[in-house]
């Protein structure tokens, strides 16, 4: 795994990415720490993996402006707003659905408001990412989002989707299907821009 890291970190740096691997918790919101400066505006995603590491909770106990999306009594307005203010945000918080060890990044989004500030507007993008989620190539990314991450993710949010019942991705036309945007990227203009952090361990999906 260390030479997997490794060779997935040098890659991200010649795709103008930058990546950093941290083996604990602790290591993890140090990291952070000095990523972003407190005073920061600082916008987040939905990500289970945000949540597994703690990395919510830091960010709502230090001096940043959060625009928290679970903060309680939001209304589907307010939570627009929210994913409108995160294009102006310092940093943007999110996970990665995968990473391939060429150094490419790749997402599936139900409306796009999680991949769409990733692609563009914060100043910097933070992906928090488990070390379980590093494949391949492309292909391995597609399948491991649409057969493992989206059929639990689907299960979690209390979807109705055939995924959700069957444990795998058919490709459905259902309604509240989750599987909408499918984005792959490859490189950046603004060179380090995009931080992955990769943590050692099963996080998310």
């Amino acid at each position: 795994m260390q030479d997997i890291v490794k060779e997935t970190i040098n890659n991200l740096s010649k795709n103008h990415m930058i990546g950093y691997y941290v083996e604990s918790l602790p290591q993890l919101h140090e990291l952070i720490r000095g990523l972003v400066p407190e005073g920061q505006t600082v916008g987040c995603s939905d990500s289970v993996t945000l949540e597994q590491t703690g990395v919510y909770e830091y960010v709502r106990n230090h001096a940043y402006n959060f625009l928290d999306k679970y903060r309680f009594g939001l209304s589907r307005d307010e939570k627009r707003k929210l994913y409108l203010q995160n294009f102006r945000a310092d940093t943007f918080l999110t996970g990665i659905n995968a990473v391939t060890t060429d150094g490419k990044l790749f997402n599936i989004d139900g409306s796009g408001s999680r991949v769409a500030p990733i692609i563009y507007g914060p100043k910097q993008v933070i992906a928090v990412v488990g070390t379980n989620k590093i494949v391949k190539s492309v292909d391995d990314a597609i399948l491991r989002t649409r057969q493992i991450a989206a059929p639990l993710d689907a299960k979690r949010c209390g979807k109705e989707t055939p995924c959700t019942k069957l444990g795998r991705c058919i490709d459905c036309h259902h309604s509240q299907r989750i599987c909408n945007d499918f984005v792959l990227i490859t490189g950046q203009f603004e060179k380090e821009r995009i931080k992955v952090i990769l943590i050692e361990g099963d996080y998310g999906y």
